[in-house]
């Protein structure tokens, strides 16, 4: 079996509320900045990897009217949540001491996968990547599924796929690979022991 992962809000902490509020006080404003910055088209331009940091700041601050300092210091704040959960790593070493083959597919921008990548050790734990700013595609299209499955010679049925988001899972089962919906580490765990994987 081979198991492949999200990252954000499965492996990282995924928390937009909690960035917000590190850098804007008023509750009106940050309701503003999650709606115009991570809920907005944007967002997905930049986990494709077909809008730059520095173009989504400027867009971001004509619709905000913030600052571009407060507006860059939001966007420099994102990669630095990005924090690993210890008991997922563990997970993924459980797993891999299995000789369960680990892969990861993620929508993500070019400053978070980097920081992920040097930050932290677990991605060395995954014997491929599949990021949506470096192929160009995201969840939940097809491509970036078929793409995975194609890059690193995977069969769909004997592929399992672990994210915390309904649409992204719906993708992966109607091309036939096997899925896991994300909770908490505890209910991941779980269910991995129940299908004999642990």
């Amino acid at each position: 079996m081979n198991i492949v992962f999200d990252l954000g809000g499965v492996i990282v902490r995924w928390d937009p509320d909690s960035i917000i509020a590190k850098i804007f006080s008023d509750p009106i404003l940050q309701a503003n900045i999650r709606a115009q910055v991570f809920e907005h088209a944007d967002w997905l331009e930049l986990d494709r990897g077909t809008l730059s940091r520095q173009a989504a700041i400027r867009r971001a601050v004509q619709r905000t009217g913030v600052s571009v300092d407060r507006m860059t210091a939001l966007m420099d704040e994102v990669p630095l949540s990005l924090v690993p959960f210890p008991e997922m790593v563990n997970l993924l070493m459980r797993l891999k001491n299995r000789g369960i083959r680990l892969y990861c597919l993620s929508n993500m921008h070019t400053a978070s996968i980097e920081h992920i990548e040097t930050a932290n050790s677990f991605m060395d734990i995954f014997e491929g990547a599949v990021i949506s700013c470096r192929v160009h595609w995201i969840k939940p299209e097809r491509e970036i599924y078929q793409h995975l499955l194609h890059t690193f010679d995977l069969k769909a049925k004997e592929t399992l796929f672990i994210d915390d988001s309904d649409i992204n899972l719906e993708a992966a089962r109607h091309i036939g690979i096997q899925t896991i919906k994300f909770e908490n580490p505890a209910q991941c765990q779980d269910s991995f022991a129940a299908c004999g994987y642990l």
